[in-house]
């Protein structure tokens, strides 16, 4: 008896009995099978009108099914050298996996040799990954010796992307087959898995690190060991992907940041507060400099904000509902209770309605930078991309909701044009929507905002990505995503349309008629915080900023002590031009004074010696270790100031 079904959109007729993996018997590159829009192991039965794809290991999902099975591996390997490790979970992650252990002793670097080592012996054997359903009942009998996982058993209504174990439409088990057909470990798991461990190439996996978590990120939980690892379809694959973790250690903005002397975190402050040295200090104003000015051409008007305020305020916006746990606490004073502020947003509506509005007024934007506070879980906190005390680059924009439309195209032009100023220049757009459990407002105003969110992303012509569920509680947004030099994919600006702060404060305006009519409100930071912007633009330009956003642009360097005043005479017409340049004048030889500036990454350096100043001329030494000799003075400005105007890299 035959089975009518399509494969990749073909129709196709196999017998009874076939599985997945039968149609694609001797391409090793599927590792799973597309079944009517679920992913299935390649031994599943087929049935009637079922529509099969395969899913090869370079697709993100097959690639994610080869990570959750070495994961797998991973955790055998540690319960055949540690017995008394008890498992959490293992799901696939970015570029990895890991899996979560109860263990009496923290693991050591050694242990991860050791650990490796029986993974790829495990690998090497062949082991076959089966599937079988279980009852609960069974399930706990089987697993009566896991607790994380008896816990886990409960959890069969939700399908987490970390929680791999449950979640699917029956509970099952994974079972490792030896080729001699014996059970040697098993796990519950979901799925779905590669047919067997040959599957995973022994010299593409890596084990990276371990940490110590929380048993489901829940501080009030058991404390565990995490190990994470990487696994690829090649060799060549994790060759690179470890090359990769090393550029993108070098250009580490917290290893940077002291390197280069621009900021730093004092014990004595706290964590996740960042205090500026004075070039990091003159980045960060040029940096916002040049924001203000853009935003002032613009059309918007700056305003400013304490950095606390009564608890009401944040009682009426909704944050202490809604964002309660990532807020600093209270203080108590004058029979009140005081926040740090998380959010610019209240207080920019106290402005709003600080007189009456009239819609000539409109759109009125307001812009600040504006310093605010969250707080943050310690083990979250990273550098300056994951702070606790930030500044935001915070506008909000008060329009008709007639100007909206319009509002929204020429608000994502403006952002994406000024990143572009900065260096950044490979963008997509995500847009994220309601999730119904977070969220406050009607279903009208969700769809209507989210529709014209949608519109004016469209018009830009890059790629959108849907994040469905992601969106604040208090409307959808549109987040600009950058790729950086090495191709890490940042979170820039986010737009938000907000049909709801207004409503909560009463915000009017007089229409043209008389009537009293309530704005609509959108949300936007262009950089995120001055902060983070500040890391992703160090990371970027691996310290190597653009003459226009160095600290020093040009580094005067004497080839002996009689040339300084040469110098810093040309180094005089330069600050006259608005040019950061300096003259060193320390008792170090010219040769270390050139290497310092490299070391420093000083876009420019001009030396001077007897022949130049003869000719009235300086020596142009690049940051790459080229060099002109002999160059003009005019000339040598005229191509400074050219490139901090033009805001070139060199």
């Amino acid at each position: 008896m035959s089975l009518d079904i399509s494969v990749a959109g073909e129709p196709r007729s196999v017998p009874e009995g076939t599985g997945a993996g039968d149609l694609f018997e001797g391409d090793r590159q599927v590792v799973v099978a597309r079944v009517n829009g679920q992913l299935k192991d390649l031994d599943y039965t087929l049935q009637a009108g079922d529509e099969v794809e395969p899913v090869s290991v370079e697709d993100p999902e097959g690639l994610a099914v080869l990570r959750h099975s070495t994961a797998h591996v991973m955790a055998q390997a540690v319960q055949d050298l540690f017995p008394d490790a008890r498992l959490g979970i293992g799901p696939p992650v970015k570029d990895g996996f890991y899996y979560d252990f109860s263990v009496p002793v923290a693991f050591h670097p050694d242990d991860l040799v050791r650990i490796e080592k029986r993974m790829v012996e495990i690998l090497k054997s062949g082991q076959s990954f089966h599937r079988r359903v279980v009852t609960d009942a069974e399930a706990h009998r089987e697993l009566a010796a896991e607790p994380f996982k008896i816990e886990l058993i409960g959890k069969k209504g939700g399908n987490s992307d970390e929680i791999m174990e449950t979640g699917g439409s029956e509970l099952t088990v994974y079972d490792n087959v030896t080729r001699k057909g014996e059970v040697c470990w098993s796990d519950l798991c979901r799925g779905p898995h590669v047919p067997n461990t040959r599957y995973i190439p022994p010299n593409a996996i890596k084990l990276m690190r371990t940490a110590a978590v929380y048993w489901l990120s829940d501080e009030r939980n058991p404390q565990l060991q995490r190990i994470y690892g990487t696994a690829w379809p090649s060799k060549e694959g994790l060759k690179g992907y470890l090359t990769f973790l090393e550029e993108a250690a070098r250009r580490d903005h917290r290893k940077l940041g002291t390197e280069l002397d621009l900021f730093s975190f004092p014990e004595e402050i706290g964590s996740g507060l960042a205090v500026f040295h004075p070039k990091g200090g003159i980045v960060r104003t040029v940096m916002e400099d040049y924001s203000r000015k853009r935003h002032i051409d613009a059309g918007y008007q700056f305003v400013n904000t304490p950095h606390v305020t009564k608890a009401a305020l944040f009682e009426k916006s909704g944050h202490l509902d809604w964002y309660a746990e990532g807020m600093y606490p209270p203080m108590d004073m004058d029979n009140a209770q005081y926040y740090l502020k998380p959010m610019n947003c209240p207080m920019h509506n106290l402005i709003f309605s600080a007189r009456g509005r009239s819609y000539r007024e409109l759109p009125l934007r307001l812009f600040e930078f504006g310093t605010v506070y969250r707080y943050e879980k310690s083990g979250v906190v990273q550098g300056l991309t994951r702070a606790r005390g930030f500044t935001q680059d915070d506008a909000h924009i008060y329009c008709t909701r007639e100007q909206m439309a319009d509002e929204l195209d020429s608000l994502l032009t403006f952002v994406l044009d000024l990143l572009k100023d900065y260096g950044l220049t490979d963008f997509y757009l995500e847009l994220s929507t309601r999730d119904p459990e977070k969220s406050i407002g009607t279903e009208q105003e969700w769809e209507q905002a989210t529709q014209t969110l949608f519109e004016a992303a469209s018009r830009q012509n890059l790629e959108l990505v849907m994040d469905e569920g992601g969106a604040a509680f208090y409307g959808p947004k549109i987040s600009v995503q950058a790729k950086d030099a090495i191709g890490r994919t940042w979170q820039m600006s986010t737009i938000q349309v907000d049909f709801q702060l207004p409503q909560r404060f009463d915000l009017e305006y007089q229409g043209p008629d008389g009537t009293r009519e309530r704005p609509i409100m959108i949300h936007r930071a262009l950089f995120g915080s001055i902060e983070r912007f500040f890391a992703v633009l160090l990371e970027h330009y691996a310290g190597a900023f653009p003459p226009w956003l160095a600290p020093v642009t040009v580094l005067g360097i004497p080839v002996a002590d009689q040339h300084v005043a040469y110098l810093e005479d040309a180094v005089a017409r330069l600050r006259a031009a608005g040019v950061r340049a300096e003259v060193d004048t320390s008792a170090d030889r010219m040769p270390k004074k050139i290497r310092n500036a490299q070391k420093q990454k000083v876009p420019f350096m001009w030396i001077a010696g007897d022949d130049d100043i003869a000719a009235g001329a300086v020596s142009f030494r690049y940051r790459d270790g080229t060099q002109r000799n002999g160059i003009p003075l005019d000339e040598a400005v005229a191509e400074v100031v050219a490139a901090v105007e033009q805001r070139q890299q060199v």
